[in-house]
């Protein structure tokens, strides 16, 4: 039997296009999972976002760390300390 009309050639270049659309899927699944995973991923500190002061002092009043007293006053002080809009260095 003769191979005309490049028959030869879809031959040889099916196996790689389905390597191509398995790779392709792969690293969709790969992509997606690691999306997913988002801030949540502590082992890269590039991507977990830093929390303000005032977050941190949320946090803690939250979960009890701290009393309303001291919760206040840390949050006068945060604000007396924090630049105005036209502040820049």
């Amino acid at each position: 039997m003769t191979y005309w009309n490049g028959g030869w050639a879809w031959m040889t270049l099916m196996p790689l296009l389905w390597i191509a659309l398995i790779g392709l899927v792969v690293w969709a699944v790969v992509r997606l999972t690691q999306h997913s995973a988002g801030r949540h991923d502590a082992t890269d500190p590039r991507k977990t976002p830093r929390e303000t002061p005032e977050e941190i002092l949320d946090r803690r009043f939250a979960s009890g760390e701290i009393d309303a007293d001291t919760y206040s006053e840390a949050r006068k002080r945060l604000a007396a300390h924090r630049p105005g809009p036209g502040d820049r260095g």
